[in-house]
């Protein structure tokens, strides 16, 4: 569907879950992939292993801390040194559940430091090197609730919608970058809902304990809940719509956020 070939990838929080699928995606169309993530050894041997099996020419690891922005500017200099990052998938995050009268400020910093102002520093890094090559794709993977709110989910849910808002102004400011022959300079948002990944796990035990500890029957309500199809999405499909929004034939898809969620939004 494409091909990557030449391109240099920095997927952020890709050692595992969603990253790790929308790597994979963009190394099997022979990108060079940036992987990053704060992880062991082994972990990190692991996924770069993971890229260089799914077709990626070359694979890295970078393991800058996202709440750290001399950290962020150093691991951006190194990828531009090594390649330049054609394509940005900002896929690290966090979450805390807890009600607003219960979070305290070291939750709202961690949460918004990394999943809001980590994006702001790669995209103001990234953005000026791909309009000046006159093709960049950055995927900001945001949420269902960078669109929709739930309770107890207060410095997430504004992080998730920052991200939004902040890519409709970098879309705007790139829009016109480069051509539809070299793709153009395009800035989209990726909103998963329910994704069989780490991050809801928690939910989910925290459910399940009201199910007598029955996962499956946690999951079923969950979905029940929020959407509609009543289907979890694999983080693979992400990947797939991340290799697509990397298209030439792309060009004019920016400033969009899609929701991968089985209707949720759609209520």
């Amino acid at each position: 569907m494409s091909d990557l070939s030449g391109k240099t990838a920095l997927v952020t929080g890709s050692v595992q879950g969603i990253g790790l699928a929308v790597a994979r995606s963009l190394a099997g169309a022979g990108a060079r992939i940036a992987v990053h993530g704060l992880a062991t050894a082994d972990e990190a041997e692991a996924a770069v292993a993971a890229m260089r099996e799914a077709g990626a020419p070359e694979a890295r690891f970078f393991d800058a801390d996202m709440r750290d922005v001399a950290a962020i500017e150093a691991m951006m200099a190194t990828v531009a040194d090594w390649g330049a990052a054609d394509i940005l998938v900002n896929n690290a995050g966090i979450q805390k559940t807890a009600s607003l009268a219960e979070a305290d400020a070291a939750t709202w910093d961690a949460i918004i430091s990394v999943n809001l102002s980590g994006v702001f520093h790669t995209m103001r890094l990234a953005l000026p090197a791909m309009a000046e090559r006159g093709y960049g794709r950055v995927i900001n993977i945001a949420s269902v609730h960078g669109l929709v709110a739930s309770v107890n989910k207060a410095p997430y849910v504004a992080s998730k919608f920052g991200v939004v808002g902040m890519s409709k102004v970098a879309a705007l400011e790139y829009a016109a970058a480069g051509s539809k022959a070299s793709g153009g300079v395009t800035v989209n948002c990726i909103a998963p809902g329910w994704t069989e990944t780490a991050l809801i796990a928690p939910q989910v035990e925290a459910r399940a304990a009201e199910f007598g500890g029955d996962r499956d029957k946690a999951i079923a309500d969950l979905l029940a809940e929020k959407q509609p199809t009543r289907r979890t999405s694999d983080p693979s499909e992400i990947g797939e719509l991340a290799l697509w929004l990397c298209n030439i034939k792309a060009h004019n898809l920016t400033g969009a956020t899609i929701p991968v969620d089985g209707g949720w939004t759609a209520q």
